[in-house]
């Protein structure tokens, strides 16, 4: 069977995509998939899973929704998170949607301190499909299943460590010894005949696992050492300390050995193969000397592995008395650290109830002197506002005994004064003056006229601060007289 994902990018070879695409990088690219949903947070449940290494609630659970609408356009949507959604370096209001287009800056998130940009930045575009795969960052589903399947592995590793572990002392023994004899085997049989290609085909692999940092995959040779040490290490307060120690310090002793003469075992494979190379067929004494010497560090190794073997089964004695023990030591610690547990959560109990009520004062407090505060900007603002009223109606009062017309009983429009000293408006001094010559006020004779700018400008923003009845009136009067 081929690759998966390059089946993936052959079915949609040829296709363009729009994408998030992460600043300075070539990898954590989000995918936008028409018709989809896209959701980007720290929590679960979301499409793409940002957790910060540097702030881990730089990012909010939900932080943002990518959607497109009736149109199919891209648009985003800040989730109402902490820190923000930033479009071409400007804020994104909560809960608002804005639409993107190919180019655009998406920022999640703030700078920190002493850094010019923030950690996740993104840019609008849309490329070729088999440009985008390689860099796409997996889904929040996909690194689930891809946990899960890492999990069930290393707990199918852990069941078949403890399975052969359970088999027995001699079971154990003849799968050491099957395992320490067949690479002398092996080397006898390639003695006479032809030399290998490659040096590994002389070495063991399974030997590896007596390393004391065995691996999962091949800790089903040789369970032992590794299940030993990690006991040991669990149980630093046995009953009896100084046996597990000394017993563990043997142990440590017999596996440095046996890692020594495997070091040694490899190191003889590999001349064996190297004088092979450089030597003739007929000339095979030294090869011959060297398989000898090789064959005899084996069967030290099997020696050494079946003694460790006998240790690590009294160890295994040993530790389980000692967990026997352990266990009702730690059912009593565990009723005295319980009660301890309640006292401390009992009294921090008390604590926060005396903290809430001097709180809940302060805020009594806080509130009382606002609302005082608010009474008395109130006070001032209807002082404030009769103050207002009085200058108006004086204004009122200015504008109707100071300012108008004898003759029409109007504020003056376009205002003129004689030359006794009275105003009019133009238009009702010059009807008057149809019919009589003298001033309608002191009849005295009108000789000249002088247009006055400083009552009409005056008249006009004393109008202007009036209500609108008052302004449509006048604006009516001027049009009429203008019109006539």
């Amino acid at each position: 069977m081929g690759d998966p994902g390059s089946l993936v990018t052959e079915g949609r070879a040829g296709e363009r995509s729009w994408c998030l695409r992460r600043v300075g990088m070539n990898t954590e690219w989000l995918l936008l998939e028409d018709g989809n949903e896209v959701t980007v947070g720290r929590g679960f449940g979301v499409t793409y899973q940002l957790v910060s290494k540097i702030c881990p609630l730089m990012i909010s659970r939900n932080h943002c929704i990518l959607k497109q609408n009736a149109e199919g356009q891209w648009t985003i949507k800040d989730n109402k998170s902490l820190n923000g959604v930033w479009l071409n370096r400007e804020r994104l209001e909560p809960l608002k949607v804005y639409s993107i287009h190919k180019g655009d800056h998406i920022q999640l998130g703030v700078p920190l301190e002493n850094k010019e940009n923030a950690e996740y930045e993104y840019e609008v575009t849309e490329e070729d499909w088999e440009r985008i795969y390689p860099c796409l960052s997996p889904k929040s589903d996909q690194m689930m299943e891809k946990n899960k399947g890492l999990r069930t592995k290393r707990k199918f590793s852990l069941d078949e460590l403890e399975g052969s572990g359970a088999e027995g002392p001699s079971n154990l023994k003849s799968k050491i010894s099957k395992l320490s004899c067949e690479p002398g085997q092996q080397v006898k049989s390639h003695g006479k005949g032809k030399v290998a290609s490659q040096p590994s085909e002389y070495l063991d692999p399974k030997l590896t696992s007596f390393e004391p940092s065995v691996k999962t995959t091949g800790a089903h040779v040789n369970p032992g050492p590794a299940k030993v040490i990690e006991l040991l290490r669990k149980k630093k307060k046995a009953s009896n300390p100084s046996a597990s120690q000394s017993s563990l310090e043997l142990f440590k002793v017999t596996m440095s050995r046996i890692l020594m003469l495997k070091t040694q075992m490899q190191e003889k494979q590999v001349a064996v193969l190297n004088v092979k190379k450089q030597t003739k067929k007929g000339s095979s004494k030294k090869i011959v000397k060297m398989e000898q010497e090789l064959q005899d560090l084996q069967s030290q190794l099997c020696a050494e592995q079946a003694q460790q073997q006998a240790r690590v089964e009294q160890l295994e004695k040993t530790i389980q008395e000692e967990q026997q023990h352990l266990e009702g030591l730690e059912k009593e610690e565990g009723e005295e650290d319980l009660k301890q547990q309640l006292a401390q959560a009992l009294q921090e109990y008390r604590s926060l109830m005396e903290e809430l009520n001097r709180s809940k004062k302060n805020f009594e407090a806080i509130i009382q002197a606002k609302d005082k505060e608010l009474e008395q900007t109130k006070e001032e603002k209807e002082k404030v506002q009769a103050q207002k009223e009085e200058v108006l109606s004086h204004m009122n009062d200015v504008l109707e005994n100071e300012l108008q017309c004898i003759i029409c009983s109007e504020y003056f429009v376009e205002a003129v004064t004689l030359n006794c000293a009275h105003s009019f408006c133009s238009y009702c001094i010059n009807e008057w003056m149809k019919r009589k010559v003298e001033c309608p006020i002191c009849r005295k004779d009108i000789k000249s006229k002088t247009r006055s700018l400083v009552l009409d400008n005056c008249i006009s923003k004393m109008v202007d601060n009036l209500n609108s009845e008052v302004k449509e009136r006048r604006i009516v009067l001027i049009r009429e007289r203008k019109g006539e």
